[in-house]
């Protein structure tokens, strides 16, 4: 499974690394985890409000802080 967290560094950002560690951590499953901070690259992924969280290409949330639940469910 391949998580990407797009944001540039801001603490919202860091908040959803740290709960997509934790809920990785919690399910057992193996994933990594890719910071994506290129202004660029964010926009050409159709993001437009940070923090943008994407599992195998897919969006799955755009603007919001996922909490470790959350992040579980959809990576269930």
């Amino acid at each position: 499974m391949e998580i990407k967290i797009l944001g540039y560094g801001c603490d919202k950002c860091d908040k959803v690394e740290k709960n997509t560690k934790k809920a990785i951590e919690e399910l057992g499953i193996e994933a990594t985890i890719e910071k994506v901070e290129d202004l660029k690259t964010i926009l050409s992924y159709g993001v437009m409000s940070t923090p943008g969280f994407m599992v195998d290409g897919k969006i799955k949330s755009v603007g919001r802080v996922l909490s470790t639940e959350e992040i579980k469910k959809i990576l269930k």
